[in-house]
């Protein structure tokens, strides 16, 4: 597996808008554009409340909050919402901490469960830098939901971790070439905030034989 230098690093957020939308993810990453709608302003918010930099225990797990990770062999960096250390033999030690313990990922979001596998894509990123910065292995990890209040169990099995790699190596190809996708508009559309500078209906452009067709029709 190749190993990506700090320069080379992409955003660790960015798998998650990768695998929802090619699209939705060149605009912000490569071409650096970007837009708040309700949902982005909600999630934003809902984020805020772990970004503390803090560092807490409850009972035998520790709570740490916007701990920085990355992986040189995935070539990402970001920013893990919650980490929870959890007293275990089988774990790792940490610096000025007795015991052993087993990192959590914990990652927070808006909304509810959701049909596709952007946000499970997301955790399993954070979980695999944390992997290798502790050298460790981590089973499981949770997503937090602010609508249901509830967390959701993600086991971090192997093909969840080979897509993960897949989307890293096509997104940093991808962002080599500076190539951002046409639009493929979809019902998915009406929920990206990016939906005004994206102008996914000119995807849908009518081909040249059917444009001189109908002018044809028109003229007669």
């Amino acid at each position: 597996m190749k190993v990506y230098s700090e320069a080379e690093f992409l955003a660790l957020s960015g798998i998650q808008h990768f695998s929802f939308c090619r699209r939705q993810w060149a605009l912000i990453h490569i071409e650096q554009q970007w837009k708040e709608n309700l949902r982005t302003v909600q999630g934003r918010f809902l984020h805020e409340r772990t970004d503390e930099g803090s560092t807490d225990k409850r009972g035998l797990i520790i709570i740490t909050r916007s701990v920085p990770v990355f992986s040189a062999r995935l070539g990402t960096r970001g920013i893990c919402d919650v980490v929870e250390l959890h007293s275990d033999r089988s774990g790792v030690p940490l610096f000025s901490r007795e015991g052993l313990y087993v990192p959590v990922p914990v990652e927070y979001k808006r909304g509810r469960p959701k049909e596709h596998d952007a946000d499970q894509l997301q955790l399993c990123t954070q979980a695999m830098c944390l992997e290798e910065m502790l050298v460790c292995s981590i089973k499981q990890g949770f997503l937090y939901y602010g609508e249901t209040r509830r967390r959701t169990r993600v086991e971090f099995d192997e093909a969840l971790r080979a897509e993960v790699i897949r989307l890293f190596t096509e997104m940093h190809e991808m962002f080599g070439r500076r190539y951002t996708p046409k639009a493929k508009p979809s019902a998915r559309c009406h929920a990206c905030s990016l939906m005004d500078y994206c102008i996914p209906r000119l995807g849908k452009r009518p081909s040249v034989a059917k444009y001189i067709e109908r002018r044809i029709e028109e003229e007669h």
